[in-house]
């Protein structure tokens, strides 16, 4: 190992690469077994959202050679930020999956070559479970916390206890919430990725003209977005046939009703998740809501007040680190080697890694393994 500083400094890569943003970061860590200070020397994201824009989604293909003409530039701007170079790299942690194989492929054989290079561990993550203890980076929080992995493509509510143990409690039983953004997004014809846009159409609507439906309103913690979906477009559609197309107010008022139905489903779903917790686990009350539908920021005030009417304290990370980027998962590799919690199977790469191994799966299984 190259590491051999006196201090318990380590600067540590992490490579992201599972769907369609490109990221590399360089964080400064002070590990002095009691407390450890992190700080993000750099964070750079290349997202390809101009070559999926025609296709309203992510086509695989065009990701992954995205990914292969990217990476090698991302990580060098991410050095140059940092201000090191290469050499002064202890520890690189790139992402495993899951996600689309191509992406992961790119990242994980650049990965393995700049360390097979250095002569420097390299530690292999699980993308969701990076996004759980991105909040780790800016707060210091115990285990077991609750959090809520809200994003484009999945959905769980998730008791974290360690850095490989996890507990899904529930999680949607169909679309991601992240995805029906993208799709009403679409339909409405107000851009791609639709998060987003459908926040910037929000804030001029009246949330309160359109009662969407809320699915499966029961007393789990399990949700469902694919109705709503439905329910949006069909009054996209009827708007359309009665008076010939859509006004500027009807895409503003759309967006605002589907953005409050979201977070009243969110806010609902919550508290049967905090009952949950204070039933079954011991500990600080802790609510993180993490991922790229987490940086909504009316979600975010809604469920704040909730974690604050229910006695939790509400952690979540910066907007810019709610979506896919490198910074959580460099943390994520670092706790895990020092933990010593790792093997070489880590860098086998999983288009499908669930959190939770021992809970049946929500959507069932594929070819390739548990979706969730």
């Amino acid at each position: 190992m190259k590491k051999n500083s006196t201090e318990n400094v380590w600067r540590v890569l992490g490579l992201e690469s599972s769907c369609d943003d490109t990221a590399a970061s360089v964080l400064k860590i002070v590990d002095n077994n009691k407390e450890k200070k992190v700080k993000i020397l750099s964070s750079i994201v290349f997202n390809q959202n101009k070559l999926h824009v025609n296709f309203n989604g992510v086509v695989p293909e065009i990701a992954a050679r995205a990914h292969c003409e990217k990476i090698d530039i991302c990580t060098k701007e991410a050095l140059k930020k940092a201000s090191l170079s290469i050499k002064d790299i202890d520890l690189i942690s790139v992402t495993s999956g899951p996600g689309l194989i191509g992406g992961l492929l790119s990242g994980v054989m650049f990965a393995k070559g700049l360390a097979r290079g250095l002569k420097i561990p390299l530690i292999g993550v699980n993308h969701l479970a990076a996004h759980c203890f991105s909040v780790k980076i800016f707060h210091k929080i115990n285990f077991p916390y609750l959090t809520l992995l809200v994003s484009g493509g999945h959905c769980q509510f998730l008791i974290v206890k360690n850095v490989d143990s996890f507990v899904r409690i529930g999680g949607t039983i169909d679309d991601a919430p992240g995805e029906c953004f993208d799709k009403i997004a679409t339909f409405l014809g107000i851009g791609y990725p639709g998060g987003p846009f459908v926040e910037l159409k929000s804030k001029n609507g009246n949330e309160n003209r359109f009662p969407f439906p809320k699915p499966l309103m029961d007393n789990t913690c399990n949700m469902s977005f694919s109705g709503l979906k439905t329910a949006v477009k069909r009054e996209t559609e009827k708007l359309i046939a009665n008076q010939g197309g859509l006004y500027h107010v009807d895409v503003e008022d759309i967006c605002a009703s589907f953005q409050k139905t979201t977070s009243e489903i969110f806010k609902y779903k919550t508290i049967n998740a905090i009952k949950f917790f204070n039933n079954n686990f011991e500990g600080d009350k802790n609510l993180a809501i993490v991922g790229g539908v987490a940086a909504n920021k009316k979600i975010r005030h809604e469920l704040q007040k909730v974690a604050f009417q229910n006695d939790f304290k509400y952690l979540t990370v910066p907007a810019q680190y709610c979506t896919d980027n490198a910074a959580m998962i460099a943390y994520l590799g670092f706790e895990k080697f020092i933990l010593k919690n790792h093997n070489n199977l880590d860098l086998v790469v999983k288009p499908r890694w669930p959190l939770d191994q021992t809970s049946t799966p929500i959507l069932g299984f594929g070819k390739r393994g548990a979706k969730a």
